[in-house]
């Protein structure tokens, strides 16, 4: 496992108490996937709430519900919904689009078990961070061309939007910064199938042709982050198509920041700023 993930993992806080919290295994194109469903502190089991479908980051390579564990209950809790981790399928083993296929196969199981899970299904948004983020941005896409889910919001951390990696953050922030270029280089090995993936709009949604209708998006990037271009120049592609966006820029910080709160203060307000934007799109 790259050392920037292990390094990771201690810096989180406590895990936070939630309501509720299980595992289930649903349906998807290439078998199973597991889900992890948390409900916040406070709520019933039979209250409807709105719901964010999240993925977790790790370079589409490494990383699980597991390790970002305390980050959902955190966001459940803060955002008064509930929330949905995603452990889709990840590479060397399974190659791009299998990430994708998963995602957008979870998000419409969601939809589709939306009374069984006591969600509202027309408050659904969806998040991640750096590959979640990725993720995320292409399930969106994918869910207005095709007949939905109808989701209201994104929620995007840090997201890669390109696996060109040629903004000038890369070549500025390539070493030093926890997350490298060299780094960036082997997920990209591990998970697409070849150069021809880069521009596969699926793998760099940044490429996409169209960015209209889609839902609101908060945002997040870190100004020492290699990939900190990617997610500005998606938030400026969004504005331009007419999407309501919220962009911010942390700019002290390292990619993988969000999960570092016992030891950065500005983690901890960014995740309580992700529920209070959560909150406030669910009342649109």
């Amino acid at each position: 496992m790259p050392c920037w993930i292990e390094s990771r993992v201690p810096l989180q806080p406590a895990p936070p108490e939630v309501a509720a919290t299980h595992d289930r295994e649903v349906s998807g194109p290439h078998g199973p996937i597991t889900i992890r469903v948390y409900r916040p502190l406070g709520s019933g089991a039979s209250d409807t709430l709105p719901a964010l479908i999240y993925f977790h980051g790790g370079g589409f390579t490494v990383g699980d519900i597991d390790t970002h564990d305390t980050l959902c209950r955190s966001l459940a809790n803060g955002a008064r919904c509930v929330v949905i981790s995603v452990n889709y399928r990840m590479g060397p083993e399974y190659k791009f689009p299998k990430a994708v296929d998963d995602g957008v196969a979870a998000t419409r199981w969601v939809a589709e078990h939306a009374n069984e899970l006591r969600i509202d299904v027309d408050r659904l948004a969806v998040g991640g961070d750096s590959a979640g983020g990725n993720l995320a941005t292409v399930t969106a896409l994918t869910a207005r061309d095709t007949g939905g889910p109808k989701l209201v919001f994104q929620l995007l951390i840090y997201p890669t939007t390109t696996f060109q990696h040629n903004t000038p953050s890369t070549k500025e922030l390539a070493e030093g910064h926890l997350l490298t270029f060299p780094i960036m280089k082997f997920f990209r090995e591990q998970y697409l199938n070849g150069p021809q993936d880069q521009t596969d709009w699926r793998a760099s949604p940044l490429l996409a042709t169209d960015f209209s209708k889609l839902p609101p998006a908060h945002i997040i990037t870190a100004g020492y982050d290699p990939i900190r271009d990617e997610g500005k120049a998606y938030a400026e592609k969004l504005k331009a198509a007419g999407v309501d966006v919220q962009y911010v820029c942390y700019e002290g910080m390292i990619h993988g920041f969000i999960t570092m709160g016992k030891v950065m203060d500005v983690a901890n307000k960014a995740v309580s700023d992700c529920g209070a934007v959560l909150i406030k799109a669910f009342k649109k």
